[in-house]
């Protein structure tokens, strides 16, 4: 499930998996970059290893409440 694109072409929405670049980012790439944007709002020196890694713990969180 993770590796499903953000932005699928219409290959890929009717069942075709295109293969190299065709594929984009993943949709849990895309989250994790919409967390970590939110997350370096205020931040004056940030950890980065600790935002990276929380933006992609909140993308699977994201990931996990769209099968619900």
């Amino acid at each position: 499930m993770n590796n499903i694109p953000a932005f699928p072409t219409n290959q890929y929405a009717n069942g075709i998996s295109p293969s190299g670049f065709d594929t984009g980012m993943t949709l849990r790439d895309y989250f994790a970059a919409k967390a970590m944007q939110g997350m370096m709002v205020d931040v004056y020196a940030p950890n980065f290893d600790y935002i990276a890694n929380t933006a992609y713990e909140m993308a699977d969180a994201m990931m996990k409440a769209r099968k619900a």
